[in-house]
C-alpha cells in the first residue's frame, strides 16, 4: 500500500466513501463509517438505490 498507484487509489476510495456518507447526510463521518461497517448490507443497498 505504500508503492505504485496503490495509495492514490486508496485515498480516492476514501474520499468516495467520505463523499457518499455527507450526500447520505451523517454529519459525523466517523459515526457513519462505524454504521456501515456493521451494517455492510444496507451500505451496498443505499448506494444501488439512490
Amino acid at each position: 500500500m505504500r508503492t505504485g498507484a496503490a495509495p492514490q487509489i486508496m485515498a480516492t476510495l476514501r474520499n468516495t466513501a467520505i463523499s457518499i456518507l455527507r450526500l447520505a447526510r451523517w454529519d459525523n463521518i466517523a459515526a457513519g463509517l462505524r454504521h456501515h461497517a456493521r451494517n455492510p448490507d444496507q451500505a451496498i443497498t443505499h448506494v444501488l438505490t439512490r
